[in-house]
Order: structure tokens, then sequence, then C-alpha cells
């Protein structure tokens, strides 16, 4: 793997890294981190961090909260967007208004997420069933970046379960568009975030798409910087996407970023360096929110940042309660010395419950060509 340098229509990455959006997660603050961890472990920023997930039509009609998800600090590049889309026509306004704006570098869509609330109205993992309609959205968003340097990439899964796979299908759809990468989790939206990824699928998608120019990324259990460097090895894709697995390891992009260009890979931080992480995410929340929302929101990182590491249930609990960077530090404060190291603390994180039915719209699957929106698809918006 001598050259990792992976380009995306106009955009050159010097590793095919990217960071998978996550309601809640991928927030301004968490992108930062990952970003300066990277350069200060490696000397560079060489992935794609990709913003929460932004619903098409609220970015059309200028919703408030939608507007301030899309924002990016200065030194964000490429800024990378990700939109939830059902429609053809909210698909082309909200890319046309993020290429007039300048509002990011690169759009990506999510045709992946398996929540019930979204699947039921016909949205994420449900949709690329329905591949006229897939089509058609894609179709949208290439047309609206004509001419501009914006590419745009898709998102999806396997399949709604593994009697209605749609990936290949949705691969080509999607090269036959114009999109200059695809992303493959490789699990169907039944499977949810359960079980094993299925990379064999991946491998399938990348020759499905050898005649094509369009990247194919893998996503789904790249825990450490060697699974990237597996999955890519196994699946001859041309890059990885990296969601869960970076929960409470904001570091872990440094230390692919380095497998993969075959550099020294960086140590896990001490105990006491992680509390200085610690500190600098809640930091940047607290910029970024305000002190009293941003360290709340903190709070639901410090399972994942404290996994491993021996602090104990006690200092666990007040991580989870602290409402000032002043009560976080206090807590913090008889570790920052240790040179204690994780223990155990790669592999699956995150929630990830068990295979279930998929929530459907009444009548989804009678015909895969019908090209009709359910009403109201294009007002969710969650994770995937």
């Amino acid at each position: 793997m001598a050259n990792v340098t992976v380009h995306l229509g106009s955009l050159s990455l010097a590793s095919p890294v990217v960071l998978a959006p996550m309601a809640g997660v991928t927030t301004m603050a968490f992108r930062r981190l990952c970003r300066d961890l990277e350069y200060e472990m490696t000397g560079t920023v060489s992935g794609l961090y990709v913003c929460e997930m932004i619903t098409a039509r609220a970015l059309v009609e200028g919703n408030e909260k939608t507007l301030r998800m899309t924002a990016f600090h200065e030194s964000e590049t490429p800024r990378s967007l990700q939109l939830y889309t059902t429609t053809p026509k909210y698909t082309y306004e909200a890319a046309k208004k993020i290429v007039d704006n300048n509002m990011a570098d690169h759009i990506d869509m999510n045709f992946g997420c398996p929540v019930p609330k979204v699947t039921r109205r016909g949205g994420g993992a449900a949709l690329p069933y329905k591949r006229k309609l897939y089509a058609n959205i894609v179709a949208a968003a290439v047309k609206a970046t004509a001419g501009s340097d914006i590419p745009v990439s898709v998102k999806f899964r396997i399949g709604i379960d593994d009697e209605h796979l749609t990936y290949l299908d949705a691969g080509r759809i999607a090269a036959d568009a114009g999109v200059a990468a695809v992303t493959l989790h490789a699990r169907t939206a039944a499977q949810r975030y359960s079980g094993h990824a299925r990379w064999e699928e991946i491998q399938k998608l990348v020759n499905e798409l050898s005649d094509s120019e369009v990247k194919v990324f893998g996503n789904g259990d790249i825990f450490a910087a060697a699974d990237a460097r597996a999955m890519m090895d196994e699946t001859g894709c041309d890059g990885v996407q990296v969601g869960r697995g970076c929960l409470g390891r904001p570091w872990l992009f440094a230390q692919i970023a380095a497998e993969l260009n075959n550099l020294p890979i960086p140590n896990s931080p001490t105990l006491g360096e992680l509390c200085n992480i610690i500190e600098r995410h809640a930091a940047l929340l607290v910029e970024q929110e305000g002190e009293y929302h941003g360290c709340r929101d903190m709070r639901k990182h410090m399972a994942w940042y404290t996994r491993g590491y021996p602090v104990g249930g006690q200092t666990r609990r007040a991580l989870t309660q602290i409402d000032s960077l002043a009560a976080l530090a206090k807590v913090l404060d008889e570790f920052r010395e240790s040179t204690e190291l994780p223990n155990d603390a790669e592999g699956a994180r995150g929630r990830q419950g068990s295979p279930a039915k998929v929530a459907l719209p009444e009548g989804w699957l009678d015909d895969p060509y019908d090209p009709t929106v359910p009403e109201g698809a294009d007002i969710e918006n969650s994770g995937g």
C-alpha cells in the first residue's frame, strides 16, 4: 500500500479515512478535536471529517437549528456536509443552496440510517429499495452541483434485510448518475449495528464498480488502525469510514492515517493525557454551545472516553454529572499524573442492539420502481 491518496473529484485526501456522520457526536467541537489530534500526532490532517447529518428540507427552509449544524470552523478544510433527503425537489434545492452559498466542499447523502422513525417513512436505509426514487434523488444532487468543484457521494447499507438486498443496484445507479464515491455500511438495516459487518459485500461492490471511476469506501467494524488496513487489503476498497470505533477515541484517525501511510502508529494516550483530551473536548463544546449546554453535551462521551482506563465507577458517575468546566477539572485532578494505559479498550462501542424487522411504510416492498415519496418523509432527521 505505497500510495493511499484518494481523489474525490476536486478533493485529494492524503489518507482515505472518513469520519462518519453521527447525530449528536460529530459536532464542530469533535471534528476539530479529531483534526487537531491527527495533526499533533502525525504532522498532517489527511482525512475527511463530516458534520452531523442535515435534513435537506430544513436546510432549504432556513431552519435555525439546522443552519447552526452546518457551521464549520475556519480551520476545517475540506468541509464535508451530509444530507438526509427523500425527495428530488428538496435534494436539488439543498445542494444548490450549498453550492451558491459556499457552504461546503463536499456533499454526501445518507441512505443508511436504520432508525425506525426514519425507515417507517421510507427514508434512510429503506429508500434505495425504491430504485427510481433513489436514482432521481442522486441525479438531482449531481445536477445541482454541476459546474462546481463540489463532489457528491452517497452512503447506503447492504439492503433492508437478507431478502431485499439493494447495494449493488444502489452503487451502479449512483455511479451512472455521476457521483464521486459511494460508502457501504456492510450490514442490512435489519442488523442495525449488531453482529459483524460483512466485508465480503464491500468486495462485491468494488468488483461491481470496477469499470467506473467511482471510489468505494467501506464502513463497519473498524475499531483499530489494523482494522482499516485489513478492510482495504481484503476488499480492495479505496478507503474506510469510521463511526462507532472513534467514540471516546478521537485519536483513532491519527493512528489509522499512520498505519495506512506506513508510519509509526502513535500510542493511545495515558490516563493523564486522556484527562487533557477530555478537557479539550469539553472546552470546544463550551466554546460552541456555552458552558451549561456544552458540559451537558459532554456527559454522553464520558463512558466512551474512560472505557479500559482504571478510574472506577464513582469517577465515571461523577463525569456524567458535570455541569461546568470547573466541576470537570475537579473530577479529573487525581488522574492527571497517571501513566496508566487503557486495557481492552478496543472493540465495539456505542449501542449495538439486536437485529429487528425494519419498520417500513405500508406497501413499501410492493414495487421497487415506484418513485412516490411517502408524505412527511422529508422532515425526519436522525443519525445513521
